[in-house]
């Protein structure tokens, strides 16, 4: 089965690496520099092996079987609207976490909208892009409905350095890695407020506990959450500052402004799980009170104290 990776960022650039490694792979890149450099801005500084293909023609990289999609959530519609070709037979994987703003959907069902008939899979889970590129060990979640493809896709993207488990649970996957951006912008804004790290323990578990909720209501099995595309992803992301979200809460807790260049998902994914709760009506205080820091110029210290004045209630 023929791989192309749809997207020259940090993470397509670096599953490339690691699967390049190991087998062929075709790397579509918008930016046609990166072909002449085999270098991505985004990866400085990493070297693709001779194993990749770069290509910044997208009608080529779309002749592989497997195509995996790895760009922003945000990206994700307009990118697969504007593809004129049918994709319905080849194997589409999802590399992107959050739910898209307009459709409020993950980004199976984006997928699948454009191409009613394929079978969309995921691949999300607790991953910097630096360390897949790296070599260092990662183990990722592969969700797909059709447990017959989705054995075919985890012995086929598998490495020695990256190791996928397999569900069939593509909602809780998708959402796990979705969501857990919120919170990790949360956990970060709770460190740059200054409140303390056991602050952070009990946003980071009450947040699990928000995550899990809207999860549950939207189909997903509780089980996956607690996996790798969930708890395992929010612990990563909520304590560390390779993670955009976690640094981005952290600017926001010191009051200092953010590189706009970079992708910041949970603030889009905020925004979207906070109307599919209401929708559903499942209560989300954490995800809202960040919203009201976005969107509505309550201050950190402010959405804290709102948390904090809630009514005791039964763990």
């Amino acid at each position: 089965m023929s791989i192309s990776i749809l997207g020259g960022g940090a993470f397509g650039t670096a599953l490339a690496v690691a699967i390049g490694a190991e087998r062929a792979v075709t790397l579509w890149a918008r930016d046609a520099a990166v072909e002449q450099r085999r270098e991505s801005a985004r990866l400085p500084g990493v070297a693709l092996p001779d194993g990749v293909t770069v290509t910044s023609d997208l009608g080529n990289a779309l002749e592989a079987e497997v195509l995996l999609f790895a760009m922003p959530m945000q990206s994700l519609a307009p990118f697969a609207k504007g593809v004129l070709q049918d994709l319905s037979e080849k194997a589409l994987v999802a590399c992107c976490k959050g739910i898209d703003l307009v459709a409020l959907r993950g980004p199976s069902a984006i997928l699948g909208e454009c191409w009613p008939t394929a079978t969309p899979a995921i691949l999300t889970g607790p991953s910097f892009a630096i360390d897949i590129a790296a070599g260092l060990p990662t183990a990722l979640t592969l969700a797909c409905a059709d447990d017959e493809m989705g054995q075919s896709l985890q012995s086929r993207l598998s490495t020695p350095t990256l190791r996928l488990y397999r569900t069939t649970d593509v909602i809780g996957a998708e959402l796990g890695g979705a969501l857990k951006n919120v919170i990790a912008i949360a956990c970060g804004a709770c460190i740059g407020q200054g409140i303390g790290e056991s602050a952070r323990a009990a946003l980071l578990t009450r947040g699990f506990s928000e995550m899990q909720r809207l999860s549950v209501g939207l189909g997903a099995r509780p089980e996956t959450l607690a996996g790798l595309s969930g708890l395992g992803d929010l612990v990563l992301t909520s304590t560390s500052d390779k993670s955009r979200n976690y640094r981005y809460g952290l600017a926001l807790g010191h009051k200092q402004d953010f590189d706009p260049a970079t992708t910041v998902e949970g603030v889009a994914t905020a925004r979207a799980a906070l109307r599919l709760g209401q929708r559903h009506g499942i209560d989300l205080p954490i995800t809202a009170a960040l919203v009201n820091v976005f969107d509505h110029g309550t201050t950190v210290h402010d959405a804290i104290q709102s948390l904090l004045s809630r009514p005791l209630k039964q763990e």
